[in-house]
């Protein structure tokens, strides 16, 4: 179905090449899971497979790529529209039409297909996707999994034979993200498509995956069978790290049923987890001693909070202190009012009632300078807040905003990930590296309380390590932190505290070890695996464990 013969991509002023010498071939019917860093390549791989690369992204194609018999180089994306259907990260973005079913026929339309075949397929695709009860909805109505799902139905109206996905479960909750990743296996199994997701939750998809591309950081790409490939990969979920450290093998365990079948011998040996359940789940290296003024009274306190967009309450009456020195992750699913709240607090979104106090200030009345001051927040894209040309113009403007001495968003940059070029364009960087700019713009002002919505779209486990280091250190210098976020793996080794909304409303509030693991939903593998002991995390358990009981050196 998908054959990539000796392929090489090297953009415009790069040393080296994203993609080099790959020759591979994927059959139809399997679900094909690329892996790797972030920055690595696997957008350039998805691709060079859609065409996208080199026909849109630019660039030099070396070698050949063939998707269902077609050349992709002697064919332009739209050319391939009725083989390769292709949904990003931001399906939103994708859309072009106002509501479900109009946006279903957009692109066989553009193809010129029969009225007739349209309505038959747009009726099948609502039926195969689970939505229609949605047909008549407004797009922007929708949550984020009904999106990615009307997002998936609008290329299969085109009835593609490879369906290619670019980080599909990024930005849903856990239990929109399984209706997703059960919808595209069931188009796999059931309809014969090749899938080919790119997706940084391992944790979510690993489990459905018939084959695993491993793209290196040398620009080559592995293929293999996803139990092989885990053995080695750089990335790998905590299942697998589990396995790992556990000394697990032949096979090593893919999915949480599989490993609790081999942890029986292991949750007998271990230890109780530490007696402190708010206590960070990170390395022990990263655990900054709390200041004594943390707990001298709320760094932000919040009463009867409410948020209305015409007939939508988006937030009920919320009540929330957050202390200095706490990292709280604001947790629930799509559109349960967790970004409606932050923008709240943070004093220039909407609030249509209640008080917001940091320092003794409502940051909504004060001047945008002096609001910076006490409560800064980091939006969902991090790059909303970047509109300078390079990282140097980004840092001393921050810093002319915050009245502070030249240089110091710099060294703050520098402090956060060392090597950024000052002279790069904010745009061309990397997803962690932005977030990195962003956050040094907003830290410049010392804010006392810190907002970051969902930060860690687009970033591989070791960027969230060190985010979660960074964020640590923060709460430790007295910062309250506020994470909203469906990542349950980062809030497991990151969060003293969580915060649970659902339709505005907050429904839990609790050390993180009690929220996450009496969740079904919240709880990472690590806990489910070795419940109920009460571990949330292989760190956790390195830091605390050293090497798995009967394992030598396996923690290492």
């Amino acid at each position: 179905m998908i054959v990539l013969d000796q392929v090489t991509v090297t953009y415009e002023g790069e040393a080296a090449p994203a993609l080099r010498e790959v020759s591979l071939s994927l059959p139809e019917g399997e679900l094909c899971l690329v892996v790797g860093p972030t920055g690595v390549g696997k957008s350039t791989l998805l691709g060079a497979i859609s065409g996208l690369v080199p026909h849109f992204t630019g660039g030099h194609l070396q070698g050949r790529v063939t998707v269902a018999g077609r050349d992709t180089a002697a064919h332009r994306p739209r050319a391939l529209a009725d083989v390769v259907g292709v949904v990003g990260q931001d399906p939103a973005a994708g859309f072009v039409a106002e509501t479900v079913e109009r946006e279903l026929a957009f692109a066989m339309e553009q193809l010129g297909l029969p009225t007739d075949t349209m309505r038959r397929r747009v009726e099948e695709v609502l039926d195969l996707m689970g939505i229609a009860e949605l047909r008549d909805r407004p797009l922007h109505t929708l949550s984020g999994g009904q999106q990615q799902r009307v997002a998936i139905g609008a290329v299969l109206t085109a009835q593609p034979e490879v369906l290619v996905l670019d980080e599909p479960t990024s930005a849903l909750d856990p239990a929109a993200a399984e209706d997703v990743l059960a919808a595209v296996t069931r188009l796999v199994h059931d309809l014969g498509i090749t899938a080919v997701v790119a997706e940084h939750r391992l944790e979510r998809i690993l489990g459905h995956a018939d084959h695993l591309l491993e793209v290196r950081a040398d620009g080559t790409v592995a293929s293999t069978d996803p139990a092989t490939g885990m053995r080695t990969a750089a990335v790998a979920p905590p299942v697998v790290a589990l396995g790992r450290w556990a000394g697990w093998a032949d096979p090593l365990p893919l999915h949480v049923r599989d490993a609790r079948r081999r942890a029986a011998g292991l949750r007998a040996a271990l230890p109780d987890p530490p007696d402190t359940p708010d206590a960070p789940a990170v390395p022990a290296d990263d655990v900054v001693d709390l200041p004594e003024a943390a707990t001298d009274g709320p760094a932000l306190s919040a009463r009867g909070v409410r948020v209305r967009y015409d007939d939508l309450v988006a937030v009920r009456d919320v009540d929330v202190d957050l202390a200095g020195g706490q990292v709280v992750a604001l947790m629930g699913r799509n559109g349960a009012g967790k970004s409606s709240l932050l923008w709240a607090l943070q004093g220039s979104g909407r609030r249509d009632a209640g008080t917001v106090a940091v320092e003794g200030t409502d940051p909504a009345e004060v001047s945008a300078e002096v609001a910076r001051r006490l409560v800064a927040l980091v939006p969902q894209t991090p790059s909303d807040l970047l509109y300078r040309s390079t990282v140097a113009e980004e840092c001393a403007q921050a810093d002319r905003d915050a009245g502070a001495e030249p240089g110091r968003a710099a060294a703050l940059l520098a402090d956060l990930v060392p090597g950024i070029d000052p002279q790069a364009h904010p745009r061309d960087l990397s997803e962690g590296q932005r977030l990195a700019v962003v956050l040094a713009v907003q830290l410049v002002g010392r804010p006392s309380v810190l907002l970051l919505d969902e930060p860690t779209r687009g970033l591989d486990y070791d960027a969230k390590d060190r985010l979660a280091a960074v964020l640590r250190r923060l709460a430790g210098e007295g910062t309250a932190v506020v994470v909203s976020t469906h990542d349950v793996e980062f809030v497991a080794g990151c969060a003293d505290r969580v915060v649970v909304m659902a339709d505005g409303e907050v429904v839990a509030d609790g050390p993180t070890a009690e929220v996450v693991v009496a969740s079904p939903v919240f709880a990472p593998q690590v806990a489910k695996v070795l419940r109920p002991s009460g571990w949330l995390t292989v760190a956790q358990l390195r830091a605390h464990v050293g090497d798995a009981p009967g394992v030598e050196g396996a923690g290492r």
